[in-house]
């Protein structure tokens, strides 16, 4: 659960409006999930081990999510055609938005400094922020583990 401390939106914020292209030539803005719960996730990169792991436990679920009324989409910096890719290689089935420029990881605080091997450099930190039908944060996982999380998450959706 993010606190008031953290970066982005908490709990209980209303969720920044966004709108980016998508894979498969699509778009999505916020408004168009209105009246349903949204699943969405932030992560560093298209085709690493996490993110792949991620987005195959996503789409393995979704239609448990779809059940529970609500919609999924994950979010990297990622070009459209890397997606599109990405998408083909992992048989995945959940939306995948293009942020190139930035204008949503940094409207929900997820564009960070980051550190590996002392060198600090900016990324994505995988996070996932649940928004209910009203275009409220309900809910908002930050430094997401990857095991677990997607059953944690759909656990959240259904006791919205």
């Amino acid at each position: 659960m993010a606190t008031k401390d953290a970066p982005g939106p908490a709990a209980g914020d209303k969720a920044p409006a966004f709108s980016m292209p998508t894979d498969g030539d699509g778009t999505a803005a916020l408004k168009d999930y209105k009246g349903q719960p949204l699943v969405l996730y932030f992560y560093p990169k298209d085709d690493t081990s996490g993110c792949t792991k991620q987005a195959i436990g996503f789409s393995e679920r979704l239609k448990d999510f779809e059940k529970a009324g609500a919609a999924i989409l994950g979010v990297s910096r990622d070009p459209v055609k890397k997606h599109d890719k990405f998408k083909d290689k992992h048989d995945l089935t959940i939306t995948l938005g293009s942020d190139e420029e930035g204008a949503v990881t940094e409207a929900y605080g997820v564009w960070v400094e980051k550190s590996m091997y002392g060198r600090k450099y900016m990324g994505i930190e995988r996070s996932t922020f649940l928004i209910d039908g009203k275009g409220k944060i309900a809910q908002v996982w930050r430094k997401v583990k990857v095991p677990g999380h997607v059953d944690e998450v759909l656990d959240a959706v259904k006791a919205l």
